[in-house]
């Protein structure tokens, strides 16, 4: 669906009119965002499930539709499969859908305080949302004891304060919640490694909070990498070197034979006669990275390097078999990379690949009627009264329940439901 912008009437012409716009819009945008939150709570009453022994009754008369927790205890289930056509609508992942579904209803039903000045739209939706992301594992009375002591100010407080309000409505009201926050606190170490946000130079992000011990061996380890680096002639900057030290130490572990690096290089005939861009795609990661950077990793004496030519896609291979062969699949997991449900991106090699027409169907075993689909929208086709059709190879047509309209293909998702009262006529 696409929304029609209309101009203002007439434009500022000095500085002060261009701040007193800004303000208004600011308030209008404001506006639609906490009506936007209140939305998705009256959707989440309309498909809610009010205890597990309904979610579970649910489940028997829906082959797979039951209730789940989107917010904290005492809060009502919601209907897993209403969440996807929610999230459709508004432009978002399934996963990200339910988490702002899940702050709409730990607002409602959890925080009533601060519920009161969204609908009042007094407080910006994304500071109610923020609060709530946190409030949600504690019990309900401390939830209460931080919204009776949250409300008030939430418009103009930080982060740091609601921790801290946070950190004393757990230590009155849930001691032992406590008391295993403080034992497990070294849960919250972790190392990042973003491999999927690769830059076109073929470099990775990457970062972590580690035990302060493990912290000083590893800069110690690094630092002295980085320097024998620099003895053996290494002109790079110390900062270069550092993040080559590490890549040595990954490489140098006991046992370690070298790495095996898989690539899938997507190549057209320009880039075989040498005519072309000079860019490969990583299936990995879906990102472009140069030709140039391949050779390089090629020549890497430490890479076991696997080169796998991609299948011309174009070919029209089939099988009257209901069960899908790896060289079948792999044409379609190629060919689409990632879940072909509105807005999903979960990378397609671990997907189902499901017949669009159904095999009992008469529903051929080829790419043209194959589409590779995660294990949650897959139950959504099949049980959750979404439909969708191939108009031409990696290219799909979806509508949901409500018979909103949805064309994926290999670009992204593009809203294409028509007016409602257009849709009502037809």
């Amino acid at each position: 669906m696409t929304a029609t912008l209309t101009a203002p009437d007439t434009r500022p012409e000095t500085p002060a009119e261009v701040l007193a716009a800004v303000r208004a819009e600011k308030q209008v945008a404001q506006a639609a965002e906490c009506r936007l939150l209140e939305l998705a709570a009256d959707w989440a009453a309309m498909h809610s499930t009010a205890s597990i022994d309904d979610a579970a009754t649910r489940w028997a008369a829906g082959f797979g539709d039951t209730g789940i927790a989107v917010a904290g205890p005492g809060a009502p289930l919601v209907a897993e499969f209403s969440v996807a056509e929610f999230a459709a609508a508004v432009g978002l992942p399934t996963d990200v859908g339910a988490a702002y579904i899940g702050e709409a209803v730990e607002l409602r039903h959890r925080l009533a305080g601060l519920w009161g000045r969204v609908q009042r739209c007094e407080l910006p939706a994304w500071r109610a949302r923020r609060i709530a992301r946190q409030t949600m594992a504690l019990s309900p009375d401390a939830a209460a004891y931080v919204d009776r002591h949250i409300t008030h100010v939430a418009h103009k407080i930080g982060p740091v304060t609601t921790d801290r309000l946070i950190d004393e409505a757990i230590a009155r009201h849930d001691p032992e919640v406590a008391e295993r926050k403080r034992q497990e606190a070294a849960d919250r170490r972790h190392f990042v490694i973003d491999s999927r946000r690769v830059s076109f130079d073929g470099t990775s992000r990457c970062w972590g909070e580690l035990d302060l011990r493990d912290a000083l061996d590893l800069e110690d380890a690094v630092a002295a990498g980085a320097q024998r680096l620099k003895e053996a002639g290494c002109e790079e900057s110390l900062d270069v070197r550092r993040s080559m030290a590490l890549g040595d130490l990954a490489r140098n572990q006991t046992g370690r034979t070298g790495q095996q690096l898989v690539l899938y290089v997507h190549l057209g005939e320009q880039e075989l006669t040498g005519d072309g861009a000079g860019i490969a795609r990583l299936e990995n990661t879906d990102t472009i990275i140069t030709t140039e950077q391949v050779r390089e990793w090629t020549r890497n004496p430490d890479l076991a390097v696997v080169v796998k030519p991609v299948i011309d896609l174009a070919d029209h291979v089939r099988t009257d078999a209901y069960e899908v062969p790896d060289r079948i699949a792999e044409r379609v997991r190629l060919r689409d990379g990632h879940c072909v449900f509105p807005w999903c991106t979960r990378p397609a090699r671990p997907c189902d690949c499901d017949h669009v027409v159904p095999w009992g169907d008469d529903g051929p075993t080829c790419p043209c009627n194959l589409a590779p689909l995660c294990r949650r929208h897959h139950r959504l086709k099949t049980h959750g009264g979404w439909r969708y059709t191939q108009l031409e190879p990696g290219t799909f047509l979806w509508t949901s329940p409500h018979r909103h309209s949805y064309l994926v293909d290999h670009e992204g998702t593009l809203d294409v439901t028509r007016d409602p009262a257009h849709r009502r006529r037809a």
